[in-house]
């Protein structure tokens, strides 16, 4: 710990609003407490809840550092009291409450993974947010199986591309709502059997068409607002729907009759807040289900653009421009 520095670089929040907000500034390095490693971080990905956070929305959980930044890759630098399961100089990617968007960073060591064998930092650091809420929500919740369709909205998120493959690999059926000729091509080409570009189709009535009128057995929700109405109509019998951001609303006027004839399930859940062993818990199905896909090389995430972590902002307005196809990732 004597070599390390006593300080580091790291984006604050500097008041709730737009991306011009985020300001690189000189932090005291964090320390890792009982349980935690300290990561040296060689690449911090970038999540739609990082720029909630920003506007004011999407405080914290108690603990957390203010600093943006759910998930990063590196070197393990540090442990603190207790650790068992990392050493220095182990190369890993970590699921944060926070943090991320720094130099250094700490993560509670049963939220932790080995970078997979050939993968750089870069694209270690595009894994955990986007694969714990895929795998958490698809295949947990979602209950996903082998055999049934699957949709998912979104399709050119990181969210999207990597629940495209996990899906597909998994042995699903699986259709993708995209808002250009581009990112529909994009989901052909990770593994969809059918993209749907939302702003010239119906993804109801083209559903309906590609399952012979019965419907998706599992729909993936980032948008709500008007979907939540439109999902329902087009689940299955004993379809899912899970839910995981509104970036249409929250809000819905919805006839449920469809919810009970169908026999339906509405779900949804946030990853943050969940307790230090739910995360373990997510962390070990990975390793045991979706780490030997991706050392295959039968899924890999979709990198779209990776800026210095001092434009952290114009990574910020990329996300909200809504044009990138994948993961947007900060380099340290």
């Amino acid at each position: 710990m004597m070599s390390l520095p006593a300080q580091m670089k790291a984006i604050a929040i500097t008041k709730p609003g737009g991306p011009e907000v985020l300001e690189l500034r000189e932090i005291a390095r964090p320390e890792p407490r009982h349980g935690e490693i300290l990561i040296r971080v060689e690449a911090a990905g970038v999540n739609r809840p990082d720029t909630i956070q920003r506007m004011g929305l999407y405080p914290p959980p108690p603990g957390a550092p203010d600093t943006p930044g759910l998930e990063v890759a590196g070197e393990v630098v540090a442990t603190g009291p207790g650790v068992t399961l990392w050493k220095a100089g182990d190369r890993v990617c970590a699921l944060l409450g926070g943090g991320g968007y720094a130099e250094f960073a700490t993560a509670h060591e049963t939220h932790v993974l080995p970078i997979p064998k050939g993968f750089s930092a870069v694209e270690a650091a595009a894994l955990p947010e986007t694969f714990f809420t895929v795998w958490t929500n698809v295949f947990e919740r979602g209950a996903l199986k082998a055999g049934e369709t699957f949709l998912i909205h979104g399709g050119t998120s990181g969210i999207g591309t990597t629940a495209i493959q996990l899906a597909n690999c998994f042995g699903a059926r699986v259709f993708a709502t995209a808002g250009s000729a581009e990112k529909c091509a994009a989901c052909l080409q990770l593994g969809a059997e059918a993209a749907i570009n939302y702003r010239e189709q119906d993804f109801v009535k083209e559903t309906k068409a590609l399952t012979g009128g019965r419907g998706v057995d599992v729909i993936l929700d980032m948008v709500g607002g008007s979907y939540i109405a439109r999902n329902i109509q087009s689940a299955a019998p004993d379809g899912r729907i899970v839910s995981i951001a509104f970036l249409q609303g929250s809000t819905a006027e919805v006839n449920f009759m469809p919810v009970m004839l169908k026999r339906l399930t509405l779900t949804g859940s946030t990853l943050r807040p969940r307790g230090i062993e739910e995360k373990a818990a997510l962390a070990r199905a990975l390793r045991e289900n979706v780490w030997p896909l991706i050392e295959a090389g039968r899924v890999r995430p979709r990198i779209d653009a990776t800026f210095p972590l001092a434009d952290a902002a114009k990574a910020h307005e990329l996300m909200e421009k809504s044009t990138h196809i994948g993961k947007i990732v900060l380099i340290p």
